[in-house]
C-alpha cells in the first residue's frame, strides 16, 4: 500500500511540474502579446496560427545554443546555480493542495516560506560565480531586495494565518466560502500583491535585471540552457505567486474552473503592471519595505492578535 502510495505521490507530481512548464511556456507568449498590445503593436504571430508554437520554438533555440561560460568562473557553482534555482521554484509547487491533494500537510505554509527563502542563495551564488562585477552586483541587490519583502511577506501571512489558525493552505478554503478575505484584510491583500511582485523581482521592482545600468543584471554571464533555466524559475514563481494570491485571499475553490481564471487575472495583472509602471527608484524600494510596509504589517498584526484574543475570550 505504501509503495503505491509513494508510485501515485510521484506520478502526481510528475504530472503537476509537467504542467507548470507547459503554462510557463504560454504565459511567456501571454506576456508578449499583451506587452506588444499595451505598446500598439503585435507580438509574436508568425510561427503557427497566432505565434502559438513560439515559446516552444524559442525553447528549442536555447537549448541548442551553445553553452558559452567565462573562463575565470567557479564552473561547479555557476552550471548547479540555475539548475538548484529551477528546482526550488518547481518543489514549491509540492505545497499547493490540488485535486489529488498532492504532498499538501498541515504545514505547507512553513514549507512554502521556507523554500521561497532558499531560492535567494541560488541568485546570490550565480552572481558570484560568474567573476563579473555586474552580475556579482545584481545578485547584491536581488538579494538585499527578496530578504527586505520577505519581512513584509511574513508579517502579512501571519495576520491570515492568526484569524484561520492554522498553517495549512487547505483551510483558507473553508474560512472563505461565504466572504473573501480580500474585502475582510484589503489594505493588506494590496501590500502581499505588491511585496510579491518585489519578490519575484518583477517591473517596477526589476532592479536585478536593471539593463541600463547592470546589462541584464545577475544572469549577465548565461547563455543557452542556464539562462533558459533562470527564465523559467522566475516565470514558474510569478505564476506560484499567483496562485498563492488566490489562495489566500481571493475565496478558492479547486473543484471549479474559476480558480484558474482568477490566477490567470493575476497573472495578467503582473504583466498589466509590468507594461504601465517605470522601474522604481531603489532608495525607495527599501524605504516602502522598511518604513512603510513593516510598520503597517505589524500594526495590522497587532490588531488582527488583539481581535482574535477579543472573540476567544467573550464569544467562545
Amino acid at each position: 500500500m505504501v509503495v503505491k502510495d509513494l508510485v501515485l505521490m510521484m506520478v502526481s507530481s510528475l504530472i503537476l511540474v509537467v504542467c507548470v512548464l507547459i503554462s510557463v511556456a504560454f504565459f511567456t507568449l501571454m506576456e508578449r502579446k499583451i506587452l506588444g498590445y499595451i505598446h500598439i503593436r503585435k507580438g509574436p504571430n508568425k510561427i503557427s496560427m497566432g505565434g502559438l508554437l513560439q515559446p516552444f520554438s524559442d525553447a528549442i533555440k536555447l537549448f541548442t545554443k551553445e553553452q558559452m561560460f567565462p573562463s575565470l568562473a567557479n564552473l561547479v557553482l555557476y552550471y548547479i546555480s540555475p539548475i538548484m534555482n529551477l528546482f526550488l521554484a518547481l518543489f514549491l509547487w509540492m505545497c499547493i493542495p490540488f485535486f489529488s491533494i498532492n504532498l499538501n500537510f498541515s504545514m505547507s505554509v512553513l514549507f512554502f516560506l521556507s523554500i521561497s527563502s532558499l531560492s535567494v542563495y541560488t541568485v546570490m551564488l550565480a552572481g558570484w560565480s560568474s567573476n563579473s562585477n555586474y552580475a556579482l552586483l545584481g545578485s547584491m541587490r536581488a538579494v538585499a531586495q527578496t530578504i527586505s519583502y520577505e519581512v513584509s511577506l511574513v508579517l502579512i501571512l501571519l495576520s491570515f494565518l492568526i484569524l484561520i489558525g492554522s498553517f495549512d493552505l487547505q483551510d483558507f478554503f473553508k474560512y472563505q466560502k461565504n466572504i473573501w478575505f480580500l474585502f475582510m484584510l484589503f489594505p493588506l491583500s494590496i501590500m502581499w500583491v505588491v511585496s510579491s511582485l518585489a519578490e519575484t523581482n518583477r517591473s517596477p521592482f526589476d532592479f536585478a535585471e536593471g539593463e541600463s545600468e547592470l546589462v541584464s543584471g545577475f544572469n549577465v554571464e548565461y547563455s543557452s540552457g542556464g539562462f533558459a533555466m533562470i527564465f523559467l524559475a522566475e516565470y514558474a514563481s510569478i505564476l506560484l505567486m499567483s496562485t498563492m494570491c488566490v489562495i489566500l485571499f481571493m475565496g478558492p475553490n479547486l473543484y471549479s474552473l474559476t480558480f484558474f481564471m482568477k490566477v490567470g487575472f493575476i497573472a495578467y495583472l503582473w504583466v498589466w503592471i509590468r507594461g504601465s509602471y517605470p522601474r522604481y527608484r531603489y532608495d525607495k524600494l527599501m524605504y516602502l519595505a522598511w518604513k512603510s510596509y513593516l510598520a503597517v504589517a505589524l500594526n495590522m498584526l497587532m490588531f488582527y492578535l488583539g481581535l482574535n484574543l477579543f472573540i476567544l475570550t467573550f464569544f467562545s
